[in-house]
């Protein structure tokens, strides 16, 4: 047997449906290998499914935790590609592929002391990254890896805007960008989180919706309804708005005038393929990232876990160590 933290139920307020129970340990199958979880990390998707975005009642209770750091029964030290597809083919392989699930609903959940991971979803966790750090990669920080450099295109010597100062994408596209190259300015409304983005390496912080001294060249965006009117005045002729969340809503007034006048590109991305995961560790290797971590929590702790990403104020990633 092992434990596991999953919620029991579909609530609005995620963290009072977090239990810890008790399950068997997954037998091994065809394609599959049994991995000792070390870490394992967690998203706003983990709220909104405990809110029944995406999900239905049937599947609770739900695992918790899509991004997993651990050992498998060999040795081998490794990180788990968060999207599962069964049978990726065709173009966009598994990130258009109708049967992608995120870990935690295609399994027993990462939050757990065992899990059964498709085999090809697994690749090596190099030794200059503890576990911890690797599990805050293959979700938000894949995200904007993708979000940067396949999405966004963007170049050393650009200027960039990342609206939103501390979620977990957010920490993570201030890091990686810094790392290449690229000048990076931020908005927030949290001082401490703008403060955290220049320690990161953010080159200016500015309130929310302020007016930028000059365009830039791409916008990123994850926080939705309540920045996306700025992004489209911050952005120069002929850039991108790249977007890859809405937490604060996905229903937004639009000014196409700005849009076709100015050539401007909006583009759709979210996570990444196992190939751009693998680049991401690699980057992150060789330029000596450590991903920013907002605090980590016992599994028997997992509600706590969740309370903290649900309050919004954390600043980085949350994770479990089971």
């Amino acid at each position: 047997m092992m434990k596991r933290a999953v919620a029991t139920e579909i609530s609005t307020d995620p963290a009072s449906v977090i239990s810890v129970i008790d399950s068997p340990i997954p037998d091994p199958a065809p394609g599959f290998v049994l991995v000792n979880v070390r870490a394992a990390s967690l998203n706003q998707h983990d709220l909104w499914s405990i809110k029944g975005v995406g999900t239905t009642a049937e599947q609770f209770p739900l695992g918790i935790g899509s991004d997993v750091a651990g050992v498998t029964e060999e040795g081998r030290e490794v990180i788990v590609h968060s999207l599962i597809s069964p049978a990726p083919s065709g173009p966009g392989g598994e990130l258009l592929d109708p049967r992608r699930s995120m870990f935690a609903e295609a399994s027993t959940g990462g939050a757990a002391e065992w899990v059964l991971v498709p085999e090809r979803n697994l690749i090596d966790k190099p030794a200059e990254l503890d576990f911890v750090s690797a599990a805050a990669l293959p979700t938000a920080w894949l995200t904007a890896y993708r979000m940067l450099f396949t999405a966004g295109s963007v170049r050393p010597g650009d200027t960039l805007l990342v609206q939103g100062a501390g979620g977990g994408v957010a920490t993570a596209l201030i890091s990686l960008a810094a790392a290449a190259g690229i000048r990076v300015w931020v908005t927030g409304r949290n001082e401490a989180r703008l403060a955290r983005a220049r320690e990161l390496g953010a080159h200016a912080t500015f309130e929310s919706g302020t007016r930028l001294p000059e365009r830039v060249d791409v916008v990123l965006e994850t926080v939705g309804e309540a920045t996306f009117e700025h992004s489209l005045r911050s952005v120069r002729p002929g850039g991108r708005v790249v977007v890859a969340g809405a937490t604060t809503g996905n229903r937004v007034n639009v000014d196409l005038n700005r849009i076709f006048l100015n050539h401007v590109s909006i583009v759709g991305t979210s996570l990444g393929e196992i190939e751009d995961l693998r680049a991401l560790v690699r980057f992150v290797t060789y330029a000596g990232i450590h991903p920013l971590i907002d605090s980590t929590f016992a599994l028997d702790d997992a509600a706590a876990a969740v309370a903290r990403l649900a309050d919004g104020e954390a600043i980085g990633k949350v994770v479990i160590t089971p």
